[in-house]
């Protein structure tokens, strides 16, 4: 800000320091403020003016210093250029690659994401809400989960022009776009893993019940046990409960696998819900001095980073989640644009493929 081209623009605005605006740049270039309107909002005009035109305001305005107005911006535009996203808990690792996955989608659009944090509190997500249709979010992407998802709200969201999708929550009715991993196929893949690996007795962790990636998995669970005739033991399968700390499934995981050994019935493999979990029951393994996989193969859901490093590394069902975070944007940024030229958009349930990856957790009997 400290230049003689900076310092001679203001002169010729009359203007003391302080941000540098379009006029100071038409000052600076000898261009007219329309010109230069057009070429540093890219406007549809730009195309008309001359390239060597546009590359010198374009360079004077980045050698000034020149920043736009967000606000005068989205007073012409209607744009705030910014995408809210309600996360259910930001501790949970599960929600970290799917924020990576959304913020690199909308950097290259010059979108910004506004995060928010509900805590898992219903209270803390209609709050939050309403602060990011207050700050005018161009849309909003929900990564529920555990999360209570209004249907009404969302909907609501759709007919006043601010396109909505879900992340890990599919809402009934078809009313709003979601993302989803495929629970009912991952389920069976973790089976069959280990079914063919030549487990037979083999101890189950299901989900919580109030959570929507519980029945799908289980579902796909029992249809691959129906097709190879393999019985479920119903004394070797044990609920996660309904709690919403991000860590109480490694708390649970270690104590329902405790559970497990406290029956005294022989298993030769462990099936946990998810990663966390699944880490708990190779701790609770490991205490009573059973080793992984030489004695116990473990699977886990989800492939959250700390799989992989992990001793022994665990083998799981990877969601896609960076995935599933770009493919909102996606989904989002279609309908913002189908409403800047007036179209409808429709309600987008995209369900991802689950992949099995086998680390050192598992093995042959």
């Amino acid at each position: 800000m400290g230049t003689p081209e900076v310092a001679s623009a203001m002169k010729k605005t009359g203007r003391k320091r302080g941000l540098i605006t379009m006029r100071d740049v038409a000052q600076a270039t000898g261009f007219s403020p329309a010109t230069v309107s057009i070429v540093l909002n890219n406007a549809p005009l730009a195309r008309y003016i001359a390239s060597t035109t546009r590359q010198r305001i374009e360079e004077t305005a980045k050698r000034l210093g020149y920043r736009p107005n967000a606000m005068a911006r989205f007073l012409r535009s209607k744009r705030s250029q910014s995408i809210g996203v309600i996360l259910f808990d930001v501790t949970d690792p599960f929600c970290i690659p799917i924020l990576r996955g959304i913020e690199n989608a909308l950097y290259p659009l010059a979108y910004l994401p506004i995060f928010a944090d509900a805590h898992n509190q219903r209270d803390r997500f209609e709050r939050y809400l309403e602060m990011l249709l207050e700050r005018h979010v161009d849309g909003l992407i929900v990564v529920a989960n555990w999360l209570f998802v209004d249907i009404d709200v969302l909907a609501d969201l759709n007919k006043r022009e601010i396109p909505a999708a879900t992340i890990g929550w599919e809402l009934p009715g078809k009313r709003v776009s979601s993302v989803m991993v495929d629970n009912e196929a991952g389920g069976r893949q973790a089976l069959e893993h280990l079914y063919q690996s030549g487990h037979r007795k083999i101890a189950i962790i299901r989900g919580p019940k109030r959570l929507i990636d519980t029945a799908p998995r289980w579902r796909g669970i029992q249809k691959f046990a129906q097709s190879v005739k393999l019985e479920i033991d119903p004394a070797l399968t044990l609920q996660l409960p309904d709690l919403f700390d991000a860590t109480s499934s490694f708390e649970h995981g270690y104590r329902l696998t405790e559970e497990f050994l406290q029956t005294k019935k022989k298993f030769t493999a462990l099936l946990a819900f998810d990663d966390l979990t699944a880490l708990g029951a190779m701790r609770a393994l490991a205490k009573a001095g059973i080793s992984v996989p030489e004695q116990c193969s473990v699977t886990g859901f989800d492939d959250v980073a700390v799989s992989a490093l992990a001793v022994p590394s665990l083998t799981t069902v990877r969601q896609p989640l960076e995935v599933m975070g770009s493919t909102a944007v996606g989904i989002v940024m279609d309908a913002i644009k189908a409403g800047q030229e007036n179209r409808d958009w429709p309600v987008v349930s995209q369900k991802l493929h689950p992949e099995l990856v086998i680390r050192d957790s598992t093995h042959n009997t």
